[in-house]
Formats: C-alpha cells, sequence, structure tokens
C-alpha cells in the first residue's frame, strides 16, 4: 500500500508538460525559417532528425534526474561520472553557450523588429540595437529576481500569438489552395543540406535540458518526469517543424529570407497591417526569452564560484542576492561578441550566433549521455543520443564546432585559479 504523497510533490503529468513547452517555446523559432530557406526540403529532414534526437537526449536526461534528484544541475551528472574536472568543463561551455544563447535571442530581436523599422539592416545598427535589449534585460535582472518574475509573466502569453496566427494563417491558405508549397527536389534529399541543416534546427529546441523538473516537486517522479519530458519535446518539436517549414516553403524565396519571416508570411497571405503586430509580438516574444536566460547567465556562474570552480569574486551578490559581478561580466562578453560580428547582416549574424550557441551546449548533451552509459542508465537511448550529438556538431561545422572545443578548454586557466583560491582559504582564516 502506497503512503501518502508528500505536500511538496504538487506537480502532476499535465503541469509538468506545461513546463516543458513552456521552457522551450521562445526566441528560437521567429527567425529559424529565414536561416533554414536556402535548404529547401533538406530542412524538414533535418527537423525531423532534430526531433528524433531531442527525444533520445531528453529521455537521457530525465533518467539521470531521477536517479540522481539531488545532483543540482545536468554538470553535476557529469562531476559524479567523471571527476570534478570533467563536470567543471561541461559547466564552464554551458555558461559560455547562455551568453551566446542571449546574443543569439537579442539579435532575432532586431531582426523581427527590422520589418517596421528599415533603418536596422544598415551596418552596425542592428548590433547597437542587440545591445541595447542585452543591458536592458540585465539591468531589470540587476533589480532582482522579483523584477525578472514579473516581466517574464508578462511576456508568457503573448510569445503564443505569432505562432499560433502563423499556423492557422498556414492551414487556411493550404486547406483553400491559396498557397502553394515548393516542389520536392528532383535529386531528392541531400546528406549535406540535412546535417547542416539538424545543426540549426536543434537550436529552436535548446533548453530540454531545463526542463527535467526537479524530482522532490513532482508526484511519482520516475514515471511523470520521463513522460513529460517525452511528450512536451515531441508537441513542441512537431510545433517548429510544421510552422518553420510552412513558412520556408510556402513563401518566395525572396520574403522567405526576410529578417522577419513571420511577418513577412502575414503580410503575403493576409495583410501588412497584421504583419507589423505579428513582428512586434515576436520581439516581446524574444525579450521575454532573453529575459529569462539573463538570469541564468548569472546564477550559473554563480553556483560554480560557490562550488569553488571559478574565482570567489564572481560569487558577490548584492542586498537582494542578486549575482551583480556575474550579470554584467556575462553581458560585457555578450557585448563584446556583437561589436566584433557588428558589419553582417541581421539573418547571417542570427545563423552565425545560432550555431555557436548549439555547438557550445551541445558538450553539455554529450556529457550527459556519456554519464548515462558510465551508470548504465537508458543505454540503447545514451548510445544513440550521443551519436546524434556528435553528428549535430559535425554538421554545425568546423569553425562553431571548434570554437566551442576551444573555448571549452579555455576555461582551465580559470579553474585552476579558483582551485589556488580556495586552496588560500585556511591559510587566511588560521592567521
Amino acid at each position: 500500500m502506497n503512503g501518502p504523497v508528500p505536500a511538496s510533490r504538487t506537480l502532476g503529468l499535465p503541469a509538468c508538460i506545461a513546463l516543458v513547452m513552456g521552457n522551450m517555446i521562445g526566441s528560437g523559432v521567429f527567425l529559424l525559417p529565414a536561416s533554414l530557406a536556402p535548404f529547401g526540403w533538406d530542412a524538414v529532414a533535418g527537423w525531423i532528425f532534430t526531433i528524433a534526437g531531442s527525444l533520445l537526449l531528453a529521455y537521457v536526461i530525465a533518467r539521470l534526474t531521477v536517479r540522481m534528484p539531488d545532483a543540482g544541475g545536468t554538470a553535476q551528472f557529469i562531476t559524479r561520472a567523471y571527476g570534478p574536472s570533467a563536470g567543471f568543463a561541461i559547466g564552464w561551455i554551458y555558461w559560455i553557450s547562455v551568453i551566446f544563447t542571449n546574443v543569439t535571442i537579442a539579435v532575432a530581436a532586431t531582426a523581427n523588429l527590422s520589418s517596421i523599422l528599415p533603418a536596422l539592416h544598415r551596418p552596425g545598427m542592428g548590433a547597437l540595437l542587440s545591445i541595447g535589449f542585452l543591458w536592458a534585460t540585465t539591468g531589470i535582472n540587476l533589480v532582482g529576481a522579483r523584477a525578472a518574475g514579473a516581466t517574464q509573466l508578462a511576456t508568457t502569453a503573448i510569445k503564443l500569438i505569432p505562432i499560433a496566427v502563423v499556423f492557422v494563417l498556414l492551414a487556411l491558405t493550404l486547406g483553400h489552395g491559396r498557397a502553394q508549397v515548393a516542389p520536392f527536389p528532383a535529386q531528392g534529399f541531400t546528406s549535406a543540406g540535412i546535417t547542416a541543416s539538424a545543426a540549426l534546427t536543434l537550436w529552436a529546441l535548446l533548453g530540454f535540458e531545463s526542463a527535467s523538473v526537479a524530482a522532490d516537486k513532482v508526484r511519482d517522479p520516475a514515471r511523470t518526469i520521463p513522460r513529460a519530458t517525452l511528450i512536451g519535446t515531441a508537441v513542441t518539436g512537431l510545433i517548429y517543424l510544421l510552422v518553420c517549414s510552412g513558412i520556408a516553403l510556402t513563401l518566395p524565396a525572396e520574403e522567405s529570407r526576410s529578417g522577419s519571416p513571420f511577418a513577412a508570411f502575414v503580410a503575403h497571405y493576409w495583410s501588412p497591417g497584421p504583419a507589423g503586430l505579428i513582428a512586434v509580438f515576436a520581439t516581446i516574444s524574444c525579450l521575454g526569452a532573453l529575459n529569462g536566460w539573463t538570469l541564468l547567465q548569472g546564477e550559473v556562474p554563480l553556483a560554480m564560484a560557490r562550488g569553488g570552480e571559478l574565482p570567489r569574486w564572481l560569487a558577490g551578490t548584492n542586498g537582494r542576492g542578486t549575482p551583480v559581478r556575474a550579470l554584467l561580466l556575462s553581458c560585457l562578453l555578450g557585448t563584446l561578441m556583437l561589436i566584433a560580428n557588428s558589419l553582417q547582416g541581421l539573418v547571417a549574424l542570427f545563423t552565425a550566433m545560432a550555431l555557436l550557441s548549439t555547438s557550445a551546449t551541445l558538450w553539455l548533451y554529450v556529457g550527459c549521455a556519456l554519464a548515462a552509459l558510465r551508470f548504465q542508465l537508458a543505454v540503447p537511448a545514451a548510445l544513440l543520443g550521443l551519436c546524434y550529438a556528435l553528428w549535430t556538431l559535425w554538421g554545425a561545422g568546423l569553425v562553431p564546432s571548434g570554437a566551442s572545443f576551444l573555448l571549452m578548454a579555455g576555461g582551465f586557466p580559470f579553474y585552476a585559479w579558483a582551485r589556488r583560491d580556495r586552496k588560500s582559504l585556511p591559510c587566511r582564516h588560521s592567521g
């Protein structure tokens, strides 16, 4: 006979599925049709591979979460499997990936506005506004978690509006024969196109690793967490597949490469008036996602500094517990990244940053798959997920994947600095 469910275990399956989808649906979808347009039908196959690979990795991470509910983060799975140095490497590159993610989201917000503010297409102007978005959301988070939470609440419902409008409009136009789908190419699918597009499509699904809900908040976590993670990831992936592919395959080529493909689709098949509103809603959605990821870019280095993995000065907080130094440093690094790439067009800049962010995050997925193999958990899924992650790293290209590896290795001097800091503490207290 089962005992009573603890009062803290309040999340059932529907609530967990909603949490999974809420974490994943954000800014990633709004500029992807422009980046994927050159791949045509290969991008459809890329989506299918990405959804399948994400489901495998989501299941592996869910199983690890159930096995180690007290781990305190996905990087800790790697620490427990392969030691503190491996755990640091994954935690470090995850922090870097969050910075890249914020840069990419800021560019996506700017690109969506470019359809109603053409001046943003001038060299440097888009990067300048993107930098402004980075510092604005950092400022909100510096005020404290309450302000960040209020901003997040205000943008949650808005982010679904552009997706819902395009989904309904796509169904109506196809159903009434008003839109023509691009013909399937005579040469069929190409392995190069599928591989390259898969690295971009994964960008939209990044974050499923944060959707493994803390086991102590979930009823029957051994069953609920894997089921919620798989269902939420599958439904979100299907929505993205239909919406992104629908835009890329039904819009004329020039319009699909627009800086605001959602607005271009609405303008082409409905009216320019609503298209402007869609662009604004998409921008607000991006800023809501940027606000949430900005919170992470402070909390990740804060946790690492408190754990002795980064110099302890990064652990400094203000009276409200806000990690001021970590937030400012992360925002500064993102700003430098935008300045260095400020002369690129918005779509090209988004594509480059999305590939860097995806490549950096993939090392976390590789580490989790290897940890599952070490603990003999979900071995078939872990093996297939590992193969998928390595294949996607290859598909991202030598420059993004190589850069992410070098950035991961570049963290070890800071790790050595933190260890020296930690060893010096007893001496200072014993004097």
